[in-house]
């Protein structure tokens, strides 16, 4: 069995992985540290940079994964500062800024970065949703909003389940990668 750090403190993003990487016979060993992560529009930036300092850290080849959001309504805001937005926002806050506007899309794009002393390698994947016309679920402010199939995530993490099927997450990429 191969096994890969991931560096989060993310339960969620913990929990992706796992359920993503059993198909690969690849056990996933969570590892938590206090990185400071630049702040940057560049979601590539903030990946490949939280990625190398989590490796000089851990002293061994590790994962990290970092998600960007967008709301094209509000010219891609926020980005990748949604972790401090979701903690400054509550769900209503976020209702009233699409107020007004036609458009209620929303996206993430989910990036993982492995590195080792060798190489930096990199896989994205996008998903399209809609913001919800009044909370549901639990979880944070976006989770209880961004809505996949007609369900919000926080709906989803009710059920026990994520946004999506495992093999539609970008770990499924990661694991075909790692595993071969």
């Amino acid at each position: 069995m191969k096994h890969v750090v991931l560096v989060t403190g993310n339960s969620r993003k913990l929990g992706e992985a796992k359920a993503a990487l059993t198909d690969f016979d690849i056990e996933v060993e969570n590892r938590q540290f206090d990185i400071d992560e630049i702040q940057s529009h560049d979601v590539m930036a903030i990946a490949k940079n939280k990625a190398l300092k989590a490796f000089e850290v851990a002293g061994e080849p590790v994962v990290v994964t970092d998600t960007s959001w967008d709301m094209p309504a509000l010219h891609g805001f926020p980005g990748g500062y949604m972790k401090d937005v979701a903690d400054w926002f509550d769900a209503t806050d976020f209702i009233n800024l699409l107020k007004g506007h036609d458009d209620k899309s929303i996206s993430f794009t989910e990036t993982i970065v492995y590195q080792d002393d060798k190489q930096t390698k990199v896989f994205s994947q996008k998903f399209i949703g809609r913001i919800a016309d009044s909370p549901r679920g639990s979880g944070n402010s976006i989770e209880q909003l961004a809505e996949f199939d007609g369900f919000t995530i926080g709906e989803r993490q009710q059920q026990g389940r994520f946004s999506h099927d495992p093999k539609d997450y970008v770990w499924y990429q990661f694991g075909q990668w790692y595993k071969s």
